[in-house]
């Protein structure tokens, strides 16, 4: 029973999450903003920034938080993963920049019980560019490939919008 609310509370977080998106102004949602895991430089100021910024609570190795699929006694989901065994590749480019940069309560309109902070006045958009890419380019070929998919989806849906 209880992880069956969990389900549903995740699945109307993303689906809250997602209805945002598409709403955005296109001056805030950019067809532009792409993750560029090839890209070294790039890749390396990511690194750098997630050590500083991400580790502490999605940990060294992008491993996540224990337990991370099952709220807290104090009510708060633990940090996922940003490994192949996450979800983070689930969702794309866009949405994983709006959400480190705003944060999921200005995403959905809410309060949400949530530790991630939003990054909007701590690291530049550059910044988020290269965190984002670091993560990416750990994934296995295979999910990469998978978010290319997710992310040729979503590109495509917002040119019929």
């Amino acid at each position: 029973m209880k992880r069956s609310y969990l389900v549903l509370g995740s699945v109307a977080v993303i689906a809250l999450g997602l209805a945002y998106l598409v709403t955005l102004p296109t001056e805030t949602a950019e067809a532009s903003i792409a993750l560029k895991p090839n890209e070294p430089a790039v890749v390396s100021l990511g690194k750098q920034v997630y050590a500083q910024n991400c580790a502490s609570c999605h940990g060294v190795a992008l491993e996540g938080q224990a337990n991370w699929r099952q709220r807290g006694n104090d009510g708060y989901m633990p940090a996922p993963p940003h490994d192949e065994t996450g979800h983070t590749w689930h969702h794309p480019d866009t949405y994983l920049f709006l959400m480190t940069k705003y944060g999921i309560e200005k995403m959905i309109g809410k309060t949400y019980p949530n530790n991630m902070p939003a990054y909007e006045d701590e690291l530049s958009d550059d910044e988020i560019i290269a965190v984002l890419s670091f993560i990416k380019s750990t994934w296995p070929n295979i999910v990469k490939r998978q978010h290319d998919q997710i992310n040729a989806r979503a590109n495509a849906q917002s040119k019929e919008s």
